[in-house]
């Protein structure tokens, strides 16, 4: 054979060797494209309605928030026209309407009456349904002189009942809700006094939530929503009588009655997915069985939910890919490992030496590789915790119960007419919801640097605060709480707001590690360097892989639903912002403690501060 012919020969079977490479390679890679389609076919469901059943599970917080909140403001309102009835002076002028001096001592009684209760209107009306007096006498849209009684409130008020309506004023044109009771004399119903409340203060306070809410009536007409463009339209058909009847009571102006396009998609058993004209929402709702017979519904937007699965699979894919490509390289390294040993049995004499250091050379290269992979997998965990963190808002528990508390309360001084009592606890609510925000501007702790100034605060008055919120918990548990407090008055440097999460969060771990029964110890106690507040709870304990991992994120001890394993490690960031140390350690007589060191402040600087 010529040498030309050798060649030709050589090359079609370097050619061919190629080839057989590259076709392998081709199947690798589509058999890993056919593993990751399937797996994103079969998992992506499954995530995302995991993904969504948990933002559902939180979307409850927000409706139930939402609706105890609409409940408590009707039951406030609701005793008070029975009480305005009871002013002598309000039958007197129904029966002597025409004496002047009497309809401006009754003007200036509602007029009182109103800014004392915080109501929109309180007028009287005749038995015709004409208003004689009213809190508005002086305004240039009075209700003086102007007749209701077209309204149901005021016929269920002539009744001798409630009156209870929602309307749209037709002289205020403000959104309201309407109490009304007789006023009688004896057995007689000499006419009616009836109280509105306007709604804009709770739509104010949802546009700042996370959650639309909507609230519509038993026409399924949608009167309170957080988003405008949805106020007055109907979720269903309204047939025709439903409309004759909201013309005949002027309930809402019928040509701003119209349909909103809505579809709902079955989620769960208490959850639908609600397309809102081409938004799609995770929607919770809450039937009020009593009087107004209202529905309260949350929608969460599913696109966050949706990301977060989106996230999971990636990174899931990930793992999956590097997986399978690290079997393809173990495969790889054997089989050169195989045909370096059949060349070491030939050569093993004269490269003993040389095999040795190469040996050495490959697992030096094998434990870097090892290694590096381990830093690329947690610098993705770390990117997902990054991305995922700043949604995260368990701490409003203690502060919402706190604001139940409070306005019960409210609700039962107000019962026995203790007016000063009643604006006490409605100032209590007002700063617990400042507080709230307060917190609610701090939850991104854990992701990223919080920006509020920190000075010198009074450590007293932190746990007094943190302890007014977590009174209502301690209530409704058998837990004791045992707290030392000290004759000195102490100041440390920290932030009052996020100072008081890191107790609340303390006390409430304590709660839990005590099944809700049991004594729990606070004590402050002065150091070389500062304060140290101590919460000792009588518990089981804490296990030895939970103290070495209590500070971790994510990390939690609790069953699945009760508890996201953020609270330490944030209240451990918090504290570290202050320049203090939080730690924790099973105590030697049983049970766990936990102690936040803080560095002690001057207390002179402290109205430099406020």
């Amino acid at each position: 054979m010529s040498e030309s012919s050798l060649e030709s020969a050589s090359e079609m079977s370097a050619r061919a060797k190629r080839e057989r490479k590259l076709s392998g390679k081709m199947l690798i890679f589509l058999q890993i494209a056919a593993l990751v389609a399937t797996l994103w076919f079969l998992v992506w469901p499954r995530l995302e309605r995991h993904f969504l059943l948990q933002a559902a599970e939180q979307n409850e917080v927000t409706l139930r928030l939402v609706g105890d909140s609409i409940r408590a403001a009707l039951d406030r309102y609701a005793p008070l026209p029975h009480l305005i009835a009871e002013r002598p002076e309000l039958g007197m002028l129904l029966q002597e309407p025409s004496r002047s001096n009497l309809i401006d001592i009754t003007n200036s009684i509602l007029l009182n009456t109103a800014l004392s209760v915080s109501a929109s209107d309180v007028y009287l009306m005749n038995t015709a349904g004409t208003t004689i007096a009213a809190s508005s006498y002086h305004k240039t849209r009075s209700f003086v002189g102007r007749n209701f009684n077209f309204r149901p409130y005021f016929k269920q008020a002539m009744e001798g009942e409630l009156g209870r309506y929602f309307a749209l004023g037709t002289t205020s044109g403000e959104r309201g809700y309407f109490f009304a009771a007789p006023v009688r004399e004896g057995a007689k119903i000499l006419g009616v006094v009836a109280v509105k409340f306007t709604v804009d203060a709770f739509e104010d306070a949802w546009r700042s939530a996370a959650s639309n809410i909507i609230v519509t009536d038993h026409n399924d007409i949608i009167f309170m929503a957080s988003n405008p463009e949805w106020l007055m339209r109907a979720t269903k058909e309204l047939s025709p009588n439903v409309l004759k009847s909201i013309e005949e009571n002027q309930q809402y102006p019928l040509e701003r009655v119209t349909n909103l396009e809505v579809t709902h998609t079955f989620l769960s058993s208490a959850t639908d997915i609600l397309t809102i004209e081409g938004t799609s929402f995770v929607g919770s709702s809450d039937e009020m069985s009593k009087a107004p017979h209202w529905t309260v519904t949350s929608l969460v937007p599913i696109k966050p939910a949706q990301f977060q699965a989106l996230l999971a699979l990636i990174v899931f894919s990930l793992l999956a890919l590097i997986s399978i490509l690290g079997i393809a390289f173990l495969r790889h390294r054997t089989a050169q490992q195989i045909r370096t040993q059949k060349l070491l049995e030939r050569r093993v004499k004269e490269r003993t030496a040389a095999l040795s250091h190469e040996i050495e050379e490959r697992r030096n290269t094998e434990e870097e590789l090892r290694r590096t992979q381990a830093t690329l997998i947690q610098a993705g965990k770390l990117s997902a915790l990054g991305q995922m963190s700043a949604a995260l808002s368990h701490e409003f528990n203690q502060p919402l119960a706190a604001v139940k508390s409070y306005a019960e309360n409210a609700r039962a001084f107000l019962d026995r007419g203790q007016v000063d009592e009643v604006r006490d606890n409605i100032g209590r609510i007002s700063k617990m919801a400042d507080r709230m925000a307060a917190i609610s501007k701090h939850l991104r702790n854990f992701a990223r640097r919080p920006q509020e100034a920190v000075g010198p605060v009074s450590l007293l008055a932190v746990i007094d605060d943190a302890l007014a919120v977590s009174e209502p918990r301690l209530k409704t548990s058998k837990v004791v709480l045992k707290y030392e407090r000290p004759e000195q008055e102490p100041f440390v440097i920290g932030g009052h707001v996020r100072l008081q999460q890191v107790i609340v969060n303390l006390i409430s771990n304590g709660i839990d590690a005590m099944n809700g029964e049991g004594l729990l110890e606070l004590k402050v106690i002065s150091t070389q360097n500062g304060w140290q507040i101590n919460m000792r709870d009588h518990g089981v304990g804490i296990s030895p892989d939970a103290i070495a991992q209590m500070f971790d994120p994510f990390f939690t001890t609790k069953e699945m639903g009760k508890g996201l394993g953020l609270g330490l490690s944030i209240s451990y960031n918090i504290v570290r912002d202050f320049g203090g140390n939080l730690w924790g350690k099973n105590h030697s007589e049983g049970g766990a403690e936990f102690g936040v060191d803080l560095v002690a402040a001057d207390h002179l600087s402290i109205k430099a501060v406020e």
